[in-house]
């Protein structure tokens, strides 16, 4: 069965190389239609660009979003998590280290794929969805008195 984390995850994640400028990296980033674009070296990720990073380090600095190299505006390190941890390590990262965008790694720390909080959020909202049903149907079943 395919891991749990990389099942959730975009796959292939959406990535520029560290060449790439800034306009570049937000066109990508706009055909995608996501928040976040890895930066890519050997399949490895070496920096993290997101819309945060568009506004603090290029808008509000005044710089030249089609002259600036994405590796001169990149968050790094990039803070990734192996594929076999779980949903819950996985969020629990997301949500101490404040951030909406988590790379799944191979053994060799190879991105797989890019989770999103909208992700696991919406894994989260059906598996309660599902739990309620079984339980709305097991109590009609048997009725509240166990039947």
């Amino acid at each position: 069965m395919e891991e749990t984390l990389v099942r959730l995850a975009r796959r292939p994640g959406v990535s520029v190389g560290k060449d790439a400028s800034v306009l570049d990296a937000i066109h990508v980033m706009l055909e995608h239609r996501v928040g976040a674009t890895l930066v890519l070296e050997d399949g490895r990720a070496i920096g993290m660009f997101t819309e945060r990073d568009v506004m603090a380090k290029v808008v509000a600095a005044g710089r030249d979003a089609a002259k600036t190299k994405i590796a001169d505006v990149m968050t790094t390190p990039v803070l990734t998590i192996h594929a076999k941890a779980s949903i819950s390590e996985a969020l629990d990262l997301m949500l101490t280290r404040h951030i909406r965008h988590l790379p799944v790694v191979d053994a060799d720390d190879r991105v797989l794929g890019t989770l999103s909080m909208r992700y696991l959020m919406r894994d989260r909202i059906d598996r309660l969805q599902d739990e309620t049903r079984s339980l709305e149907n097991y109590i009609g079943v048997e009725g509240i008195a166990g039947g």
